[in-house]
Order: C-alpha cells, then structure tokens, then sequence
C-alpha cells in the first residue's frame, strides 16, 4: 500500500462545503470527517492506495467521497454496511459533479424506497430495525 494521493485542496474542501449548505442549509448540523481509506484505484490493481476520504452523515443515511489522483474521485453511499451503493459513474474528474450526483442519486434511492413503503405498506427494505 502506498500514499500517493494528496489530501483534499483548500477548493475541493469549499466545493463540497458549500454543495452540502445549499442541499440541506447552513444549520444541518452535518460535520465533514476525515480518513484515509485503501482503494483499488484502477480495478485491475492487486494492490491498494491510500487516499483521502471525506465522510459524514445526515439522517442517517452516510455518505464517502474518495480522491483518488489529482481531480479524481469517486463516491458512495450507505445505511449500513452491506448497503452501499454509488452513482453508477466510477469516477468524477469535477469536485462539484461527484457531490452533486452523489445527492441526486440518494435523493433518487430515498425517494423510489419511500413509494415501495407506501406501495407495501411497510418500511422501505433495509431500513427496519432489526
């Protein structure tokens, strides 16, 4: 495993700060976290990298941001962790993009389980406690 990927820059970081305050305002209460994740960059890699990850949450729904090269990301989704899903783009080369369809595609999923509920009359599947 190798750290070749450079932390997040100083725009990146408002780019996705401010995505988030126009999505849910400026009083969300949404804190940005920070890690070091280990991705396949390409998918033949046998190896990792580690790359900076960007992570928070909001009703509880998680969301990831991974840089993985100058200008590259990739994201996903989650409730818990064998329901994970991304946008079906394996790879952003514009900050504002990736977040952008990360909300759209969540917003999307949101909205699609919340009609199965009213469908079924039941809780959207996966979101039940157990």
């Amino acid at each position: 495993m190798t750290k070749e990927v450079a932390d997040f820059t100083d725009n990146e970081l408002w780019t996705l700060e401010q995505t988030l305050r126009e999505r849910w305002g400026a009083d969300s209460g949404i804190e940005l976290q920070f890690a070091d994740a280990d991705v396949r960059v390409h998918p033949g890699d046998r190896e990792t990298t580690e790359c900076p990850a960007a992570i928070w949450q909001y009703q509880g729904c998680n969301y990831v941001i991974f840089k993985i090269g100058t200008k590259k990301y990739r994201c996903q989704f989650f409730y818990r962790g064998y329901q994970q899903y991304g946008t079906g783009i394996p790879e952003y080369d514009d900050m504002g993009d990736c977040v952008v369809s990360l909300l759209q595609v969540q917003a999307d999923h949101y909205r699609e389980n919340m009609m199965e509920k009213d469908e079924n009359k039941g809780p959207p599947p996966g979101t039940a406690k157990a």
